[in-house]
């Protein structure tokens, strides 16, 4: 039985469509008998091109019978999305080029990397960027020899694929990366194109609420194609095994209006498919005419289109006695042992002689020019299109001076102030001073992190229904909320990697939702420093807060501070981690960041009422090294007895608080106090570029002397940095340790030993000098911990002594 067959029976089964079907109302004859022939032969071309990626090492013409040294010995890609993914690329060529569209072209079952590569040769691009890669039968040899092949590249839409910023290797972000590339790009076209697999992963199902964030007036569009080829790798693919009535209504719930395109005869495909995506470009310009000339404000209906194709459609019917196309069995390599099997390679010659390469290249390997006609030219080349290239339409921030916001700081640790708060004013006028070059995404935490300033200026995106009362939403909102981390990353993404800025606030315990998020494009912008023609984009910033030391009310579930160990996994030339201790040098960092290409930068900051330590100039000075001694804090200009070192705003306050406890009682100690603002500053400099120098490390943290370290996060995560330093051994690390509870903010820092009673003890223990002559002051440490407790047991908060300690005046 046929899939069209199948596909009728099925749809017999389930409830009928409350419309009639789209696809019967498609003109038969939207293409021309020439244009149909011409398109079928670019299709032809683009899939041969991409079969003897996956096989071929010589022979790229077929010019002679196909020997097994003309076959790789190592068979690696995926052909069955690969033809369904042609199909559209060659069907868009000619859209833009019939109506100068502005086009991306994404594509979420990214294993279908000979498809795009395959293209971007064919339109000119590949031999552009890649000189080696010429359009004659020489470079048709190369660009085979090169796929899935060492020294080559990979077998996905990867940095390397000209036109892409979508690797798709993992599953479910295409469509938000979509939505993400067009906001703020009004003139742009995101077709983007979902495979069946991935359309049944949590991310993608939420991405399709992305269009109730979309501004048809200052915002471009997103047409997806959601393409069901009926299988995964062996399990049939869910929504192709619903009823059509079904499916039809869950994209209409969604806020879509839904074209479907069924067919396995290729013929009566490609003019479905033109059709199908004429209806979607006129739908989509009337939308926006609409919106931009008319003054319409209802949220509209936006066109997207179901594509069902076979899977592995043109590739061999049967192996091995077995059904291979329109099965999972095409799902990747379809003829396995085409090198020592006779058979399998007969088929695989069989199989591409059947693209009729010799009608398809000229005598010196070049696509024949009728053929080379039907691409547009130049940047409206989806594989040049300059929006995928983001770096190439960078423009800098016009950023306020971070200075002009500082908190006056009269005398160290003794006023108060909410840093995540002193620097949403700065945000607030970031947004003023770049209204469509920069976003601030979040997940319904903006204002919970106190960064509610910037509602002054700014409202929420929001694109849906609202009611009196409701709280800053319009459609042109800087700022994007919605509760799915892995939309807001998603969004900023595609938002980075087509020229623009942002950055991502999160309560840190639930960044860890979009960890492999992150993983996909730390290593995207790790390949790109080493392609030249990629461009530099933004770096894609995070702002932690609701932090570890400070989810008391909400208890264990909300503490964890273990992404940053998450991010340091990642090579030192792209990952940075930064740990301001108060708001004036949160705002350094921040504007560093923002400032910044190339990079993942992690800033972990508090939203809480917390103590202000440093000037503005202070400030400044001290994250421009990173890390220093604070002289006010110690009592040596010498050599120390004892370092106390400390990251993050709660540790800091727990080392200043032990050492104003150890001068006190201990006024013949040596204390030198450090904090480190730049976690990569520990590192050595040949694992880091910020890294110290062994003798910088020493001249600090000396090469002897105990050092007790307060730390925001995993201990370990510090032993791991100063591993190979002369003084490891010495370097006694308190940090979080996975104790905690609903209880108050110093009962979970007693909890986890980091609390100021147990660094003067850790002090007493590993400076061998005191000896038993400090055995007095270590028990009533002890002592003030116990009372410390049972003082929140009582009264259910934190005794006020620890409360409202300040740095003492001299």
């Amino acid at each position: 039985m046929t899939l069209a067959s199948q596909i009728t029976q099925a749809q017999s089964t389930g409830e009928p469509s409350s419309k009639t079907n789209e696809r019967e109302s498609f003109a038969p004859d939207t293409l021309s008998p020439e244009e149909l022939a011409l398109i079928h032969a670019y299709w032809r071309a683009a899939n041969y091109l991409s079969v003897g990626q996956i096989y071929l090492l010589d022979n790229p013409l077929m010019r002679e019978p196909l020997l097994a040294e003309h076959v790789k010995p190592r068979l690696l890609g995926h052909w069955g999305t690969t033809p369904g993914l042609n199909l559209l690329y060659v069907h868009m060529n000619r859209l833009i080029k019939a109506r100068d569209l502005n086009t991306i072209y994404i594509t979420g079952p990214g294993h279908g990397g000979p498809a795009l590569v395959a293209n971007a040769y064919l339109d000119g691009t590949y031999s552009e960027v890649y000189s080696g890669i010429t359009a004659d039968t020489d470079g048709i040899r190369a660009l085979f020899r090169q796929f899935s092949f060492p020294g080559g590249i990979p077998s996905h839409v990867a940095p390397e694929t000209p036109g892409s910023i979508h690797e798709g290797g993992e599953l479910g972000y295409a469509l938000v990366h979509a939505f993400g590339a067009v906001y703020d790009n009004p003139d742009l076209l995101a077709l983007c194109v979902v495979g069946d697999g991935e359309a049944e992963t949590g991310p993608l199902a939420a991405s399709w609420h992305s269009n109730k964030f979309l501004n048809p007036v200052t915002d471009g569009a997103v047409l997806p194609v959601l393409h069901l080829n009926g299988y995964k790798i062996a399990s049939p693919a869910l929504l192709a095994r619903i009823p059509e009535s079904e499916l039809a209504d869950l994209m209409r719930g969604y806020g879509y209006d839904p074209l479907f395109v069924t067919g396995e005869d290729p013929a009566h495909v490609h003019q479905l498919i033109a059709a199908a995506l004429d209806t979607a470009a006129d739908k989509i310009a009337q939308i926006q005419h609409d919106a931009r000339e008319n003054g319409v404000t209802d949220r509209p209906a936006w066109p997207m289109i179901v594509l069902r194709t076979p899977k592995g459609w043109t590739g061999p019917k049967v192996v091995d006695g077995l059904p291979v196309e329109g099965t999972f069995r095409s799902h990747q390599v379809p003829l396995a042992a085409t090198r020592t099997n006779a058979e399998h390679r007969d088929q695989l010659e069989e199989w591409l002689r059947s693209y009729r390469p010799a009608e398809l290249f000229d005598d010196e390997g070049r696509l024949l020019p009728e053929l080379q006609a039907l691409t547009p030219t130049g940047d409206r080349r989806m594989s040049a299109n300059p929006h995928a290239n983001g770096g190439a339409l960078l423009r800098d921030l016009r950023l306020p001076d971070f200075r002009d916001y500082a908190v006056e700081v009269t005398a160290p640790a003794t006023q108060m102030h909410e840093a995540t708060k002193v620097l949403g004013a700065w945000l607030r006028d970031v947004i003023v001073h770049n209204p469509d070059n920069f976003r601030l995404m979040g997940p319904d935490e903006t204002a919970s992190n106190r960064l509610q300033t910037v509602f002054e200026e700014t409202t929420r995106a929001w694109d849906a229904i609202t009611f009196d009362g409701d709280d800053h939403l319009s459609p042109d909102g800087r700022v994007m909320e919605v509760l799915s981390e892995h939309l807001c990353q998603g969004w900023l993404e595609g938002y980075l990697l087509t020229g623009r800025h942002g950055l991502f606030n999160c309560y840190e315990a639930f960044i860890h939702i979009i960890d492999s998020m992150f993983n996909q494009h730390a290593k995207w912008l790790k390949t790109t420093r080493h392609i030249p023609w990629r461009r530099p984009i933004a770096s894609l910033n995070y702002l932690l807060s609701s932090h570890v030391w400070r989810q008391d009310h909400n208890g264990f579930s909300h503490q964890d501070p273990g992404f940053i160990d998450h991010v340091m996994n990642k090579k030192a030339e792209i990952v940075r981690v930064y740990l301001p201790p108060d708001g004036n040098t949160l705002l350094s960092v921040a504007d560093h960041c923002l400032r910044s290409r190339n990079y993942v930068n992690v800033i972990v900051a508090g939203k809480q009422p917390a103590l202000s330590y440093l000037t503005m100039d202070a400030a400044v000075a001290h994250c421009t090294r990173g890390l220093g001694i604070w002289e006010w804090a110690g009592n040596t200009d010498g050599e120390p007895d004892v370092v106390l070192a400390c990251a993050g705003d709660v540790p800091t306050l727990e080392v200043l608080a032990a050492a104003d406890i150890l001068r006190r009682n201990l006024p013949e100690l040596k204390v030198r106090v450090i904090n480190v603002v730049d976690l990569m500053r520990l590192q050595s400099e040949a694992e880091h570029p910020h890294g110290l120098s062994d003798r910088d490390f020493d001249a600090l943290f000396t090469a002897d002397k105990p050092v007790i370290f307060a730390y925001h996060g995993y201990p370990w995560l510090i032993h791991r940095l100063t591993y190979s330093r002369n003084n490891h051994k010495q370097i006694h690390v308190r940090g979080y340790k996975e104790e905690g509870t609903t209880t108050t903010p110093f009962d979970i820092v007693m909890l986890n030993d980091l609390d100021r009673f147990h660094l003067v003890m850790d002090v007493i223990d590993r400076v061998g000098s005191l000896g038993s002559s400090a055995a007095v002051l270590r028990q009533r440490m002890a002592d003030a911990r116990l009372s410390a407790r049972a003082y929140t047991r009582e009264f259910g908060e934190d005794d006020p002594a620890i409360t409202n300690w300040v740095w003492p005046s001299e």
